[in-house]
């Protein structure tokens, strides 16, 4: 099925070779979830702060049982730091 995925800041150059911007549309297969795709693509999890599905939170408890579906948008955002 066909999933996109956006990683923004730092995590943009972990989507696949070939990829513009921070987002791409990715194949996965039925039941992956947002815990294995983050381990398809090595993003270390520290690095994973905030997860999102078609815009709606997914925790950290969350991520390794909601399955994504065809169509879905999984965007993910490294920790935000400033000052």
């Amino acid at each position: 099925m066909k999933i996109t995925v956006k990683l923004f800041a730092l995590l943009s150059p972990y989507l696949p070779a070939g990829t513009k911007g921070h987002e791409a549309a990715m194949e996965v297969a039925e039941g992956t979830t947002p815990a294995a795709l983050i381990e398809r693509l090595g993003l270390p999890p520290k690095m994973t702060h905030l997860v999102l599905v078609n815009g709606v939170y997914v925790p950290p408890s969350a991520r390794a049982s909601r399955t994504l579906a065809e169509g879905d948008v999984l965007a993910i955002w490294p920790p935000v730091a400033g000052g």
